[in-house]
């Protein structure tokens, strides 16, 4: 099963750890980020995985090789000379990604036990092109889905923003906030290429843009699961204080 992990990311939120290092080696109890990824992706049954890099992509780098890729096939995607954001990021990685299966796609500042092969599985019998991992969560921007799950919209609480304009009646939708894992279907690759000749930019408005063309659903999981976003120094203390690996 195939997995991509953007770690290319400049991590702001997480200085003065970032100034000497990338995002994604910044250590949860003694142990990296990415590793905490890594390993709970190989666990679940993901044997191929694509690594982004960017910022302090050489020590990403070193770091994977002295670990001898932890026994599976790992392939950097080297934006280096260009950070592509994450839907370019998923284009320049296409060629390890495209083929006949569904690819996960895991922020590696998010610490997780959710069970990824249920969700996976969930994502085939649904017949989604996109699912997204969301939930019933406090923050200023939200994507909209309609009863059935389905994605249409998306909105910013604190500035008033909602898209697609033309959406009406958002309060009939529910307001669900991302959790920074999703399932992509092979059938995203043709519409992501079309969506922009700019190399560089985001999967969330591609979502939001897509949505009427394209199936995408919200997938809020049915077991209780442990989630924390570790991109930023209190998120990650807590973490710290709370996360039970399984």
């Amino acid at each position: 099963m195939k997995a991509m992990i953007f770690a290319a990311g400049l991590g702001t939120r997480l200085k003065p750890f970032t100034d000497t290092m990338p995002k994604a080696l910044v250590p949860v109890n003694g142990i990296s980020m990415l590793e905490h990824v890594i390993k709970r992706l190989i666990k679940q049954g993901f044997d191929e995985i694509v690594v982004n890099v960017y910022h302090f992509g050489e020590k990403i780098i070193e770091f994977l090789d002295a670990k001898d890729n932890f026994g599976i096939n790992i392939h950097i995607s080297d934006e280096r000379n260009c950070l592509l954001d994450t839907g370019g990021g998923i284009l320049k990685a296409r060629q390890w990604l495209d083929g006949n299966e569904p690819i996960l796609i895991h922020n590696a500042d998010i610490l997780t036990d959710l069970d990824l092969c249920e969700m996976r599985q969930h994502h085939i019998e649904s017949g989604a092109d996109a699912t997204l991992l969301v939930a019933d969560r406090k923050t200023t921007r939200y994507f909209l889905f309609d009863n059935a799950d389905n994605l249409k919209g998306w909105t910013n609480i604190s500035t008033g923003d909602i898209k697609p304009k033309t959406l009406t009646a958002i309060s009939q939708l529910s307001h669900l906030a991302f959790g920074g894992v999703h399932i992509i279907s092979p059938s995203v690759f043709k519409e992501l290429a079309d969506y922009t000749s700019e190399q560089k930019f985001s999967i969330t408005p591609f979502y939001i843009d897509s949505c009427n063309t394209l199936k995408i659903k919200g997938y809020i999981p049915q077991k209780a699961y442990q989630w924390f976003d570790i991109g930023k120094p209190e998120t990650l203390t807590l973490a710290e204080n709370s996360f039970k690996i399984q």
